[in-house]
């Protein structure tokens, strides 16, 4: 017997999102996996020179990529609501447009990275004993650019016509391979940083492949031709006033995350090496609320697109409950027994106990962004991104960064104040998410969703 395809403006609201966020959920720790190998390969084989290095150079190609996740988010949104419309052309038009601007992207963004490392990586203060380390990673990983973008505008198209389960497969795939060319290139060759940079590479570019693949082979829901890879001016349009204010967003963020790595960089390798360790592991915990929260976007779009607003509503809802089953069992662990978490990418004792200390404060941040990913996905799903865009800058900027400077200044040779910044930074965007919401619901139905005409 066939099992039913999956429906998300048919099928009973909290089933649908769980069917369809589970997937998400593995695709994004696999891919979680793909940079956390490097780490943990690179801890056990390398010297703390080396983590440092991976985990700078990891936070720039983070930025980067936060570039590709918000584009590849407006090609989702627009996608999805043409689904839910029923209109197969707009969705086609959308498909296309978002191939021309991820080859665009590509072209503009992969030179520049290359060409000015050097200074880059100097601006984060890398500690010095890590600079040569740090320049091999990022200069080999951004080699691989193009490719991601590839790969990550194909699983855009898929999740939003309602499948999350094609890119999961290809980044399972290419995760296998990133783990055996670390292990061979790091831990039997001893090639370091630059090892582990050409595992993550070696990797994005078979994940392209992949993703190529799968779509000449799978059938989509409406038909495209050659004639909807002409740029639409309609849809660019949409997906770019969708998208840049998310890749802004993620990118402003995480170049947050680089100055608090250039502050902690200051004070020695151990404080480097415990902040990119609790990164990593705050990476991990954070994969489901980032599952559900995705499902809700797409969720979103497609029901609003259907005119079935009280579906996006509960599909709002149950995100964040279930995205707090998880929250709340971080943050308590992390309570109880850091070490056991932080004692996994490294052995070295110091980098250990400094880390778990930065854990336990960090982690009550695991409770509120349960709220706030689903409201952020609520909201992008409506075609309203901006509102995400601003609330994430004044948590950011005006909350956690000078939190983080201020710790680092006045409370020298402990990570554990640093923490405090994240969870308070978000009690300020939770405060905003809510009054905007509250907004929005007033408004009604039709000032709650863009849309762009076929």
């Amino acid at each position: 017997m066939t099992k039913k395809p999956l429906s998300l403006t048919e099928d009973k609201v909290s089933t649908a999102l769980l069917r369809f966020a589970l997937p998400f959920f593995l695709a994004n720790l696999l891919h979680s996996l793909y940079g956390a190998v490097d780490l943990l390969i690179i801890g056990r084989y390398c010297s703390p020179a080396h983590i440092a290095a991976v985990s700078t150079g990891t936070q720039i190609m983070t930025t980067l990529f936060s570039v590709v996740i918000g584009l590849s988010t407006g090609a989702t949104v627009l996608i999805g609501q043409s689904v839910g419309e029923g209109n197969g052309e707009k969705a086609a038009h959308a498909v296309g447009s978002s191939a021309f601007l991820s080859l665009i992207v590509a072209l503009v963004i992969t030179p520049p990275i290359i060409i000015f490392a050097s200074p880059v990586i100097a601006l984060m203060q890398t500690p010095a004993e890590a600079v040569g380390y740090a320049w091999d990673y990022l200069v080999i990983c951004a080699a691989g650019i193009p490719f991601m973008l590839g790969y990550n505008a194909v699983g855009g198209i898929y999740r939003g016509v309602g499948d999350s389960k094609t890119p999961m497969y290809f980044v399972a795939i290419t995760s296998c391979v990133n783990l055996v060319a670390d292990i061979l290139l790091v831990g039997v060759f001893r090639l370091g940083a630059a090892g582990a940079a050409y595992a993550t590479t070696f990797s994005e570019i078979l994940s392209f492949l992949i993703a190529l693949f799968f779509i000449r082979r799978k059938e989509l829901p409406f038909k495209i031709e050659r004639r909807h890879f002409k740029p639409s001016g309609k849809a660019i349009g949409y997906i770019l006033k969708v998208g840049i204010p998310l890749s802004l967003q993620e990118a402003l963020v995480s170049f947050s995350f680089m100055l608090i790595t250039a502050f902690v960089n200051a004070m020695g390798v151990i404080m480097s090496a415990a902040v990119g360790i609790v990164e990593k592991i705050m990476m991990f915990t954070m994969m489901p609320p980032m599952a559900f929260s995705s499902a809700v976007t797409t969720m979103t779009a497609q029901n609003m697109g259907a005119n079935k607003p009280d579906r996006a509503l509960k599909s709002l809802r149950y995100g964040i409950a279930y995205s707090l089953i998880f929250g709340l069992a971080v943050c308590v662990f992390s309570q109880i027994s850091p070490q056991t978490l932080t004692s996994i990418f490294a052995v070295d004792e110091d980098v250990i106990a400094m880390a778990a200390s930065y854990l336990r404060t960090y982690s009550f941040d695991c409770i509120l962004i349960c709220f706030i990913f689903a409201m952020n996905s609520y909201f992008n799903g409506c075609g309203k991104s901006m509102v995400t865009f601003v609330h994430s800058m004044v948590a950011t900027f005006g909350v956690r960064v000078p939190i983080c400077k201020l710790a680092v200044k006045y409370c020298v040779g402990t990570l554990w104040p640093m923490g405090i910044g994240a969870p308070i930074a978000s009690c300020v965007s939770l405060v905003i998410c809510t009054g905007y919401f509250i907004w929005l619901r007033k408004k009604g139905t039709e000032q709650s969703i863009e849309k762009i005409d076929s």
